[in-house]
């Protein structure tokens, strides 16, 4: 009896073994798998988690996928009703380069104006008008009207407009942005074969050059060099200011004036961050617009000679504006306005506007001087 339970014991022994290390091997088998399984999902996890990092989504849109978001804008019109099939358009990206024309307007310098926008060919250029009399309707006795962007708010100033509506975002599908005064004479300027040679020597922020024997000439270097194509520097060895070969600085080198500058998209978006929202009038900046020249301003800034322009200087802003006159005399653009503002019986503050550009230009300069002593990680590359 002893005997045949002790064999008892010991198969049921055996057969707890058995079953114990087959089970052990088993489950030793499926756990390895397992987590064979559970590494390959955290290998794929991290992957996953490393590109959706690399997205670089805008802030903002983490919420939404991929996609649909779409990071910049233009100032393309758009019809109410017909559509063509933008399926098969990829977002931003048409076959063709265009080009932005800003400027800030008023009816009484409307001739010269049309003279301008008819100079840039509406396949190739956007228009966008700033107004700062408020005066619109009068605009629609031109074609081009109709196809032109116009913002109007009353006697703000070229750069408050930029600022505020030409965000870089905005402006980023158009390859150059001309941002212009309205006094400027375009008779000897072509736009295509203006921005042909700026492509061809590298200017990332140029201007057209001065014609000196009609133009009010503020800054030498700004004035047309015949039989050259672009000048980056200026030679000078009289008065207060000189200039010569070994000269770094603006106004010697590197410089153009904020009249009619032109601006690579890249020197744009670099530009726009650096306007002041209060300083309207933006004295000042144009001596640091170098910074943004995407590299050596030595190089990438000019001012083309080839293809130029009249500057009239006509002091608008802060002037009497009387809508309903006649807007000019075409053989003497100055004693058009000067006209218009003697036999109007309103407040000319065009004096005080300058005041107030001097007194801006002294802030701006103090801005920069505080801007780069706090910031202890910029490096001034000049």
């Amino acid at each position: 009896m002893n005997r045949s339970c002790l064999c008892s014991i010991l198969i049921t022994t055996a057969l707890i073994c058995g079953a114990y290390f087959i089970g052990n091997a088993y489950i030793d088998k499926e756990f390895k798998e397992r987590l064979l399984r559970w590494k390959i999902t955290d290998k794929m996890h991290n992957a996953t988690s490393n590109t959706c990092q690399n997205l670089n989504k805008p802030l903002g849109s983490e919420a939404l996928p991929q996609g649909i978001i779409v990071k910049t804008s233009n100032l393309e019109t758009q019809h109410l009703w017909n559509y063509c099939d933008s399926e098969n358009v990829t977002e931003g990206n048409t076959n063709r380069s265009m080009s932005l024309l800003a400027m800030a307007v008023g009816i009484k310098q409307n001739e010269l104006v049309n003279k301008v926008i008819q100079k840039f060919p509406l396949q190739d250029f956007v228009v966008m008008l700033f107004h700062y009399d408020g005066v619109l309707d009068d605009w629609n006795q031109y074609p081009w009207s109709a196809h032109a962007i116009h913002v109007s708010v009353m006697n703000q100033t070229k750069w408050w407009f930029a600022k505020r509506f030409l965000h870089p975002d905005v402006v980023a599908e158009y390859e150059y942005i001309f941002l212009w005064d309205e006094d400027l004479g375009v008779g000897h300027f072509n736009p295509q074969r203006y921005l042909s040679i700026v492509k061809e020597e590298g200017l990332e922020i140029s201007q057209p050059g001065l014609d000196p024997t009609e133009s009010e000439v503020y800054h030498p270097i700004t004035a047309r060099r015949e039989n050259l194509k672009v000048h980056r520097r200026i030679y000078k060895d009289k008065g207060g200011l000189r200039c010569d070969g070994n000269s770094t600085d603006p106004p010697c080198i590197g410089w153009v004036e904020l009249m009619a500058p032109v601006f690579s998209r890249s020197a744009w978006r670099c530009s726009w961050y650096m306007i002041q929202n209060d300083l309207i009038h933006a004295w000042g900046l144009d001596v640091q617009l170098g910074y943004c020249a995407q590299g050596d301003r030595k190089k990438n800034v000019g001012v083309v000679d080839a293809e130029y322009i009249v500057h009239y200087g006509l002091p608008t802003l802060g002037g009497v504006v009387n809508p309903s006159s006649s807007a000019r005399n075409e053989t003497n653009p100055k004693s058009g306005v000067s006209q218009d503002l003697s036999e109007s019986d309103g407040v000319d503050n065009r004096g005080k506007v300058r005041m107030k550009s001097s007194v801006e230009m002294k802030r701006f300069k103090e801005r920069w001087k505080k801007a780069v002593k706090d910031d202890i990680c910029w490096v001034d590359p000049y």
